[in-house]
């Protein structure tokens, strides 16, 4: 119960109580939060107390509230810096949450105007574009479309694509990706978009679901194009750390 003449306000500490049900397992993802006049009445404490509580964890991502369903345990954000390199898998990990990869696409097609420019290609070169879901804890999390050149990249065609792919860039073909203020990429954007049918699908959420949309070009330490990056990003579930 909560102690009225405690340094802690009430509502903190009724904010406390409801997150370690959520981190001890007693409350699990999905699980419907008790109502303002539930938790009012069973803590006795004034609904402006419990509503304090429940928009700390709500801020704190541990709740979600649903308009006209009510407040729910939601799934654990993944935290990141705000840099496009700033790795997934380490940042998912830190979560506590395994990075899996399904390949969608792999295909080669032709450039438009804007794509041979960002990557410098050559006027008989084409794009080998690779599309991905990446998913944390067995959940899609990320929509990952990325274009790179035929002529440099074609081996990615046939490489296994299922782990990191600056990894494999790295250690197999030395090519390394950087996000150094060298590289020329000063054009990173991030975007709220609301999911459409395929992103909705292939990211197991509602059409209209609100998602960031990452656009890039990502250089190598020779300050070369690597690829053009289009990424969807679930809203709910991520997070971005500016330091």
């Amino acid at each position: 119960m909560l102690i009225q003449d405690n340094i802690i306000p009430l509502y903190q500490q009724l904010a406390d109580i409801i997150r370690n049900s959520i981190t001890s397992g007693e409350l699990k993802y999905g699980d419907k939060i008790p109502t303002e006049v539930e938790l009012s009445e069973k803590y006795n404490v004034s609904r402006i107390t419990v509503r304090a509580a429940i928009n700390e964890l709500v801020e704190s991502g541990f709740i979600i509230k649903k308009q006209g369903k009510g407040t729910f345990v939601s799934k654990p954000k993944v935290q990141r810096k705000i840099e496009y390199l700033s790795s997934f898998t380490a940042a998912c990990e830190a979560s506590g949450l395994k990075v899996t990869n399904e390949i969608i696409k792999r295909e080669v097609m032709e450039p438009k105007i804007e794509d041979k420019k960002a990557l410098e290609l050559d006027d008989d070169d084409k794009l080998i574009y690779i599309q991905r879901v990446r998913f944390a804890g067995g959940d899609p999390l990320m929509l990952e479309n990325n274009y790179f050149s035929f002529k440099r990249f074609n081996f990615l065609l046939t490489e296994d694509l299922s782990g990191s792919l600056y990894e494999l860039l790295r250690d197999k073909y030395d090519i390394n990706p950087s996000d150094s203020p060298n590289s020329g990429n000063d054009h990173t954007t991030i975007e709220i978009a609301k999911a459409m049918d395929e992103e909705a699908a292939l990211l197991m959420v509602q059409k209209g679901e609100p998602l960031f949309y990452i656009k890039t070009v990502i250089y190598d330490d020779k300050n070369r194009p690597v690829h053009i990056g289009k990424q969807y990003v679930i809203g709910e579930r991520y997070k971005f750390v500016i330091s």
